[in-house]
């Protein structure tokens, strides 16, 4: 314990830049989710093959090999960008922290569009109808009706999307991202205390983990909760 106490204050660093990645990937992962949903759902051959091109590259691209594409590809692309717009540009790239959130949002978003799909399709068709005599609008509809019933159907399933985002952080080390991994990698090279630096990282993703497993719960809970009335 003695040895991890003295990084025990680059570690929380690590560990606000793993939780702010994590936050934005989120994001990103919802929308690339619900776009991805509604294409396949949109009845348009166009959007909807873009779609699945989109969910089967990135559910069966490795996860590394999809971030090391993202991080270098998007360095050669802005480089070419930059050197056309002025000749004396040397090199562009991305910072590893907005790679890393892009990429595994990319990832886990490929999944979440066909957990989107699915609760969509789950949704009553009754109440789709019923609000369409009401007068309510597509927009209405969608916003009112469709989506909150969506949600809850796919909070579940979801909520292991955002085990895995966070899960997935682990791998930006890889890039130069100074989060947890990176200290713990850091650390081990300078203490000889490998097993010692990984299990404090273990420690900090079993809690983020479990933060997300109860919030979850918690929030499927009350989602469900007009369930349990009308039993």
């Amino acid at each position: 314990m003695s040895v991890v106490i003295p990084w025990l204050g680059q570690f929380g660093k690590g560990a606000v830049v793993v939780f702010g990645v994590a936050l934005v990937a989120l994001v990103l992962t919802i929308v690339w989710g619900l776009l991805g949903a509604a294409a396949k759902l949109s009845g348009n051959r166009a959007a909807a093959a873009a779609a699945n091109f989109y969910t089967t590259v990135f559910r069966g691209t490795p996860e590394l090999l999809v971030l090391l594409i993202i991080y270098f590809g998007s360095a050669v692309t802005l480089t070419w960008i930059g050197k056309q717009i002025d000749p004396t540009v040397k090199f562009v790239n991305i910072p590893p922290f907005w790679a890393g959130a892009v990429a595994i949002s990319l990832i886990v978003g490929a999944y979440a569009t066909e957990t989107f799909r699915g609760a969509f399709l789950g949704v009553d068709r009754g109440q789709v109808e019923a609000a369409r005599a009401l007068g309510l609008s597509s927009s209405q509809t969608f916003f009112y009706v469709r989506l909150p019933q969506m949600w809850r159907l796919a909070l579940p399933t979801f909520g292991n999307h955002m085990i895995s985002i966070v899960k997935d952080t682990a791998l930006l080390s890889v890039i130069g991202l100074e989060e947890i991994m990176y200290v713990a990698e850091r650390g081990m090279t300078m203490t000889n205390k490998p097993f010692t630096m990984y299990a404090v990282v273990a420690v900090f993703y079993l809690a983020f983990v479990s933060l997300i497993i109860v919030s979850v719960a918690r929030l499927e809970k009350r989602l469900n909760r007009h369930l349990v009335r009308a039993r």
